[in-house]
C-alpha cells in the first residue's frame, strides 16, 4: 500500500479533560468532511447522463441503447471497485483515500468535456466511464470506516441517513452545476468539466477537514467513549484484520449480507432506471427541454433528503434497530409512485414532477438502509468491505444493468417494458429484504469500572 494511504497510528491519549470537547469538535469537522466530500463524488459521477441528448444529436449513428452501455461500464466498474477498494480502504487512512479518488474523478470528467472528438468512439467513451466508475469506488468505503470509527452503534441510524442526503445534494446539484456551465459557457461540455473544478476544489476543503480514528487524534474508542458496545466486542475489534480476515470470516460467510446485497440489486437498478433515464426520457419520449429535465432530476434528488432521513429515524425508533421493515414500506410505497409516473407517460409535466418526488422521497431510504445494514452485520474494522459487498450487488448486478438494459428495453419494448421491470424489481427488493426480518441491530452499555 502507498506509504501515504496508510492508517494514522494511535497518538498519546489526551488528558481526560480534553477528551470530551476534543470528540465533539472532531466528530463534526469529520462529519462535514465526509458529507461534503460524497456530495463532491456525486458532482462527477452521472454526467453523462445529462449529456446523452446532446450526443445523440451529434452522432446520430448511436441509439439509446450503445450509449447505455457507457453507463454500464461505469457502473460495473464503480460495483467492483466500490467492493474492492471497500477492502483497502479498511486498512487506509481516510484523510488521503477519499479526496484522491475525487481529484481522479474530476481529471477524467474535464477530459469528457473538452475533448469532443473522443465521442467519435464508442469505445472511448465507455473506456473513460469505467475508469471514472473506478476511481468513484473510492468514495463510499472511507466514508462508511469513519461513521463507523467516530459513531457508536446507537448513533447510527441518525447519523448514516442524515449522512446519506449527500447522496441526493451532490445528485441533485450535478443538474443544476450543469445548467449553469452551459449557460456560462454555451457549450454542452461544460457539464462535465465546470462540475470538475467545483469538485476539486471540494476535494482540497476536504483534505483539511478528515481525520482517521479517534486514537490517532489521543482519543479513546468511540465504544469506550459513549458506552456502547457492539455484542462481543473486544479489544480485538481495534486491530486491523488481515484480507483473509474481512472476506473469510465477516463478509462472504454472513447470510444476512448476501440477503441484503441482492435487494440492493433490485433497489439500484429502479434508483438508477429512473434517475439515469430523467433527461432521455422527458426530452426524446415527451418533448421536455434540458431545462425542464434538469429540474425534474433535481427535484427527485432533493425530495431524497428528507425521505432518507425519515426512513433512517423510523429503522431506529418505529421499529426499533430492525432495518428490514423500513426497506419493505418504502418499497412498496416506491412501487406506486413508479407506477404513477408510468400512468403518465402522455400527461401534463406536473405529474411527472410529482411522480419523479415521490421515488425520490422513497428509493434512497432503502438503500441506505441496505448500506447501515452491512455496517451493524460485522466488525467496525471490515465495514468498508461489507458495504462495498452490498455496493457491488447494488452497481454491478443493479445500475450496471439498468444502464444498457432500460436503453435496450426500451428501444425493443417501449417504455412499458421499462415501466413493467422496475415494479419487478420493487417487489425483488421487498422479497429478499424480509430474508433479514430475524436480524437487529443492538448494543449493550458496560460497567465502566470493570473495563
Amino acid at each position: 500500500m502507498i506509504g501515504f494511504l496508510k492508517p494514522a497510528p494511535p497518538i498519546q491519549p489526551l488528558p481526560a479533560d480534553r477528551v470530551d470537547p476534543s470528540y465533539r469538535r472532531l466528530r463534526r469537522q469529520v462529519f462535514v468532511g465526509i458529507f461534503v466530500g460524497y456530495a463532491g463524488y456525486y458532482l462527477v459521477r452521472n454526467n453523462l447522463a445529462l449529456a446523452i441528448p446532446d450526443i445523440l444529436k451529434e452522432h446520430p449513428e448511436y441509439s439509446k441503447a450503445m450509449l447505455g452501455t457507457a453507463l454500464t461500464a461505469l457502473s460495473l466498474a464503480y460495483g467492483l471497485s466500490k467492493f474492492l477498494m471497500g477492502s483497502v480502504s479498511d486498512k487506509s487512512n481516510p484523510k488521503f483515500f477519499l479526496p484522491l479518488g475525487l481529484l481522479l474523478s474530476c481529471a477524467i470528467m474535464a477530459v469528457c468535456g473538452t475533448v469532443k472528438s473522443l465521442y467519435a468512439s464508442l469505445a472511448l467513451v465507455i473506456a473513460l466511464q469505467a475508469l471514472n466508475g473506478w476511481v468513484q469506488g473510492m468514495g463510499w468505503p472511507p466514508c462508511g470506516k469513519t461513521m463507523v470509527h467516530w459513531f457508536s452503534t446507537r448513533e447510527r441510524g441518525l447519523t448514516v441517513s442524515v449522512w446519506n442526503v449527500a447522496h441526493n445534494v451532490g445528485g441533485a446539484l450535478v443538474a443544476n452545476l450543469a445548467l449553469v456551465g452551459v449557460l456560462l459557457f454555451h457549450d454542452w461540455g461544460a457539464k462535465f468539466y465546470f462540475n470538475a473544478i467545483i469538485a476539486a476544489v471540494v476535494a482540497v476543503v476536504v483534505y483539511f477537514l478528515l481525520r482517521d480514528t479517534p486514537q490517532s487524534c489521543g482519543l479513546p474508542p468511540i465504544e469506550k467513549h459513549c458506552n456502547d458496545y457492539p455484542p462481543e466486542y473486544s479489544s480485538d475489534h481495534e486491530r486491523t484484520f488481515t484480507f483473509k480476515e474481512i472476506f473469510l470470516q465477516h463478509v462472504l460467510t454472513n447470510k444476512y449480507l448476501w440477503a441484503i446485497a441482492i435487494a440492493n440489486a433490485f433497489a439500484y437498478f429502479v434508483r438508477y432506471g429512473v434517475v439515469n433515464w430523467v433527461p432521455t426520457y422527458l426530452e426524446t419520449v415527451k418533448g421536455f427541454s434540458f431545462k425542464h429535465s434538469s429540474l425534474a432530476w433535481s427535484l427527485y434528488e432533493y425530495a431524497a433528503i428528507p425521505g432518507t432521513i425519515v426512513c433512517g429515524w423510523m429503522s431506529d425508533k418505529v421499529f426499533k434497530g430492525k432495518r428490514a421493515p423500513a426497506t419493505i414500506l418504502f418499497m412498496a410505497l416506491t412501487l406506486v409512485a413508479v407506477l404513477v409516473y408510468w400512468s403518465n407517460l402522455h400527461g401534463p409535466l406536473w405529474v411527472d414532477y410529482a411522480a419523479l418526488i415521490a421515488i425520490g422521497f422513497l428509493i434512497y431510504g432503502p438503500i441506505m438502509i441496505i448500506g447501515l445494514h452491512a455496517l451493524d452485520l460485522v466488525p467496525k474494522k471490515a465495514a468498508g468491505t461489507a458495504a462495498g459487498f452490498t455496493g457491488f450487488f447494488g452497481y454491478v448486478f443493479g445500475s450496471a444493468i439498468a444502464g444498457t438494459g432500460v436503453g435496450w428495453i426500451a428501444d425493443h419494448w417501449g417504455w412499458r417494458g421499462v415501466f413493467i421491470t422496475m415494479v419487478v424489481c420493487c417487489l425483488l427488493t421487498m422479497l429478499f429484504s424480509a430474508l433479514t426480518l430475524g436480524h437487529k441491530a443492538h448494543s449493550e452499555s458496560r460497567d465502566t469500572q470493570s473495563q
